[in-house]
């Protein structure tokens, strides 16, 4: 299933409960983040190994498995909503990314790009 499917998928889902009026760019972000934040609640206070291995709990791994669904579904709506291509969106970032990252300054650490200067 690709993006525009999905996106058709909500586009019907939220209009079969009349919920397009409820869903304008601004609600729709701050429900993103609120499940991102639902999402980032599952790593609260593990350590970094704790958090690499998490997914070996099946509970915990279908509780955080949903909350990304979750945060994917969101942003694909907000997508839909302000039509933006997010695909094609993401491998423009990708190439800018590349030159705000080159190999040759960012291979083994963690800076951000404006430190490299």
């Amino acid at each position: 299933m690709n993006s525009e499917m999905i996106k058709e998928k909500l586009r019907k889902f939220a209009a079969d409960r009349n919920w397009d009026v409820y869903h304008s760019p601004k609600n729709l972000c701050m429900a993103l983040s609120i499940e991102t934040s639902e999402l980032m609640e599952h790593f609260q206070w593990l350590t970094e190994n704790e958090s690499q291995i998490i997914m070996n709990d099946p509970e915990k791994a279908s509780e955080i498995k949903d909350e990304m669904a979750d945060v994917y579904l969101y942003l694909m709506r907000l997508a839909d909503k302000l039509d933006v291509d997010l695909d094609y969106q993401a491998l423009i970032k990708l190439k800018k990314n590349a030159v705000k990252y080159p190999v040759e300054l960012s291979k083994d650490n963690a800076k951000k790009y404006t430190e490299f200067h």
